[in-house]
């Protein structure tokens, strides 16, 4: 596979100094923003602001935000656009050796703190992350609603198989709250403040094949064109079976044809994501639905 422009290494983006592109050598964009996040205490924050497309050619928008600088990027994938997003921030910021020793605050957990000394949940969920080995949280950002002066922000924060939703009188606000509503969903989880929560496993797709269930034998079997088919129940319950998880998006954006968009996105290794349209938000739901399963039954049964 051909490398993105946003995988390139840090010697082509703007360092200061000939010393720090030789440091960084060979990092991508976001680890080299990451590591300027953890030492000035203002860790990166990634938000998928839409994504447009087709299933078989989708294009992804992010943004990045590192204390006041922030970077916008766009990709086929999300990890394309993510380092185009952290590579257009580092760019902001003209990085050198002084800027990278800025002095940090940790709280009891060794997690960076506000200045108010209260945890910050949005750095808490990017440490652990890190140091677990999870996929870093998301927050995508859904709806923006309400009068000029009283503007209300909708944004929702994924992390692994587990999504919330919260709404703020400004991006960062909603952010930050729906990061706060993921940490305490984690200590529930887990039944105490600390979080001992773990993700299930990805199914792999040779688990798919090799799988003779119920329902992924019926999947083999029955055709999938059969009308007024309720798709979404029908890969909920595959879903059940073999342990992956199902997370629908909805596009704000509808199509050339006025209809409704969504991403449904399935939690196998490696992850799934097919497109749906529809009359109704459901419909396009159904729709993406419909063209998972599809997915997944030629892939339950190629040899």
């Amino acid at each position: 596979m051909s490398q993105s422009p946003a995988e390139k290494t840090s010697g082509e983006t703007s360092l200061d100094t000939n010393e720090s592109q030789k440091s960084n050598s060979g990092k991508t964009p976001i680890q080299i923003l990451h590591e300027y996040g953890t030492k000035s205490g203002n860790l990166p924050v990634y938000m998928m602001e839409r994504a447009e497309g087709e299933a078989h050619q989708p294009s992804f928008v992010f943004s990045v935000t590192v204390g006041d600088v922030s970077g916008t990027g766009r990709g086929p994938s999300k990890k394309a656009a993510k380092h185009q997003a952290a590579e257009a921030a580092l760019k902001a910021l003209n990085i050198d050796a002084g800027v990278m020793n800025v002095p940090r605050k940790f709280d009891s957990n060794g997690v960076a703190a506000d200045t108010d000394n209260h945890p910050n949940s949005v750095g808490l969920l990017q440490e652990l992350a890190l140091q677990r080995g999870w996929r870093l949280p998301e927050y995508i950002f859904l709806s923006e609603a309400g009068p000029p002066h009283k503007r209300e922000f909708t944004v929702t924060c994924r992390l692994e198989s587990l999504s919330e939703k919260a709404v703020g009188n400004s991006k960062k606000a909603a952010k930050k709250t729906a990061a706060e509503k993921m940490v305490a969903k984690l200590q529930s989880l887990s039944g105490c403040s600390e979080i001992t929560w773990s993700p299930q496993p990805s199914v792999r797709f040779e688990n798919l094949r090799n799988s003779t269930a119920e329902k992924i034998s019926l999947l083999r079997r029955n055709p999938l064109s059969i009308p007024n088919t309720d798709y979404i129940q029908m890969i909920l319950e595959l879903s059940k079976e073999q342990g992956f998880e199902v997370i629908y998006f909805d596009i704000d954006e509808l199509t050339v044809n006025g209809q409704y968009q969504c991403l449904a996105e399935l939690s196998t290794s490696p992850v799934t994501v097919c497109h749906g349209t529809g009359i109704s938000c459901s419909n396009a739901h159904n729709d993406a639905a419909h063209s998972a399963l599809q997915y997944i039954k030629i892939m339950a049964s190629s040899k």
